[in-house]
């Protein structure tokens, strides 16, 4: 019998405030410069309570990624409900993941001179991210949808490591090269 009835959701608070702590820095001082004494002394506790919930730095930025990624996911899923055109849809999903990023200190920090190499090598590594981005094409494409993810993927980490002139232009580039692959979907 559990005693410590708890115990799960003290460990899930931990962890979250671990990742907040982490968060702070990454913006602060950049993703790669952050190290986990830094994020023990961030979150008030011990290296070793780091590492008891995170097994090294990658852990620690995986966990963050995926957190984030969830959160904006949600966001471009109400933003998309209702969109039937699939370029329509895939556009404005993009738009919006991109949007919700450079609107998040937190989170664009990521895409800095220094760090973009990290988000890029999570951005396609990442089964989470992957199965985000494989939810907002057309049921109509088939088979393995996996490397079209990945490739939008790589789309949205490209305009926030190298933006467009504006928001239009960005649009328009989109909906010129990326709309018609989902015109026949």
């Amino acid at each position: 019998m559990n005693t410590d009835w708890l115990a799960e959701q003290r460990t899930e608070l931990a962890a979250q405030r671990i990742l907040d702590a982490a968060a702070r820095l990454f913006a602060e001082r950049g993703v790669a410069e952050t190290q986990m004494a830094d994020i023990a002394k961030a979150a008030g506790c011990s290296r070793a309570t780091v590492y008891r919930y995170f097994e090294n730095r990658h852990a620690v930025r995986l966990a963050f990624v995926h957190r984030e990624a969830r959160r904006v996911g949600a966001a471009v899923v109400a933003e998309v409900d209702g969109i039937a055109d699939p370029g329509e849809r895939i556009v404005t999903a993009m738009l919006t993941a991109v949007r919700a990023v450079r609107a998040e200190p937190l989170l664009i920090a990521w895409f800095r001179p220094a760090d973009a190499g990290l988000a890029v090598e999570i951005g396609q590594s990442s089964q989470v991210i992957e199965a985000l981005a494989a939810a907002f094409l057309p049921e109509s494409i088939g088979g393995d949808r996996a490397p079209l993810a990945r490739w939008l993927t790589r789309l949205i980490v490209s305009l926030l490591t190298v933006p467009g002139v504006d928001d239009a232009d960005e649009r328009a580039m989109l909906e010129h090269f990326v709309a018609p692959l989902f015109a026949s979907a």
